[in-house]
């Protein structure tokens, strides 16, 4: 019984070795991004040729079992069994994280909505929550900009996640999340409704060419108002870049160095051109093909209720939790899985393939 093609992936892997030991192979601009690939491809071939050698030991187990009776050894079976099925359905994550720049680290700006108070409170409820999140996942963050309110919550924020495939599971968190619940700042305990947005891009590999002429930009210096002890409040190190012909404006302000501040800046800043650049590709496609798309509350793509009932509900793929505690204490995965299973195949979580859990709402 052959399940994996052992040797066309070891041809495979030779030839990606040979790859790496090319003449003048480390002076491309691509190199770091190529061997980073080159090291996970490896370490999947790895997991996969011992899940195939699990594999046949459990055929044989299987021949044993089929003439004797021997509880112990069947207990063997059905453990390694079970750890098998489970290590092959984590590799499968891969097969819905292959897009473009899926493997790179992910930029994350939250951006509270109209709303005063409430929304700023949601804004800074959403940050801790994906750092919770990361922090479940091994990822570092790193925070470029914040903008606190004097009275309560988060006005804008912009942080780093670094790790692999931290874009991939991320992307999909982009657009609007709608907060129902009593207001804590309101005296009268009234429902309020509150709205913050989320922009998730990748961190670009040197090997993405985006153009950035000197000439297009104003730089601005400015004193921190942050964290960060008493040297960053009382420099000029944080930073403000404005791209003039698009309009965008990034800063950071989280560094000592004004050079660092300035290069973690520049960084998201090639992240939102590139990703205003594919967008705009996009909209001129679905232009000639005579598409039309309404952007309201099509931009909505999750909802958090805390009153009058509790339950987090994601708008696209259907995906129903009703611990809404445990997913703003960062437990996003169920969320996250639905939603790349729904973007690859169209299949919503109260569907025939949808768990049960997710189209229940449990």
């Amino acid at each position: 019984m052959t399940v994996f093609d052992l040797p066309g992936l070891e041809a495979g892997e030779a030839k990606l070795t040979n790859e790496t030991l090319e003449e003048g192979f480390w002076e491309r601009d691509d190199a770091r991004d190529v061997s980073r690939e080159l090291a996970f491809i490896q370490g999947r071939l790895e997991r996969w040729r011992s899940a195939y050698g699990e594999l046949e030991e459990l055929e044989v187990l299987a021949d044993m079992l089929s003439g004797a009776d021997d509880a112990e050894l069947s207990d063997e079976f059905y453990e390694r069994a079970q750890a098998l099925s489970e290590s092959v359905e984590a590799e499968r994550i891969y097969v819905l994280l292959d897009e473009d720049h899926d493997m790179s680290g992910a930029i994350v700006t939250i951006h509270a909505g109209a709303g005063g108070l409430d929304s700023q409170d949601w804004c800074e409820m959403l940050y801790r929550m994906y750092l919770r999140w990361a922090e479940s996942r091994g990822f570092e963050t790193i925070a470029l900009d914040e903008t606190r309110d004097q009275e309560a919550g988060i006005k804008s924020v912009t942080f780093e996640v670094k790790g692999e495939f931290a874009y991939g599971y991320l992307k999909g968190e982009q657009g609007v999340h709608r907060l129902v619940r009593i207001s804590p700042f309101d005296s009268a305990k009234r429902r309020h409704t509150s709205f913050s947005s989320v922009e998730v891009l990748p961190i670009l590999p040197d090997s993405v060419e985006v153009e950035i002429r000197p000439e297009d930009l104003k730089m601005d210096t400015f004193r921190s108002s942050g964290a960060g002890g008493q040297h960053v409040n009382m420099t000029d190190s944080a930073v403000r870049i404005t791209h003039v012909p698009s309009g965008i404006v990034v800063s950071c302000q989280v560094e000592r160095s004004q050079h660092m501040n300035r290069a973690f800046a520049m960084q998201v800043l090639r992240s939102r051109l590139f990703e205003r650049m594919m967008r705009e590709r996009r909209e001129r496609i679905e232009s000639l093909q005579g598409e039309k798309r309404v952007i309201a509350w099509g931009s909505q793509i999750r909802s958090y209720t805390l009153q009058p009932f509790q339950l987090v509900k994601d708008l696209r793929s259907g995906c129903e939790i009703g611990n809404v505690s445990s997913v703003l204490d960062g437990d996003l995965d169920e969320l996250i899985m639905a939603y790349l299973r729904f973007a690859k195949t169209g299949r919503t979580a109260g569907s025939s393939l949808g768990s049960g859990k997710n189209a229940e709402g449990d």
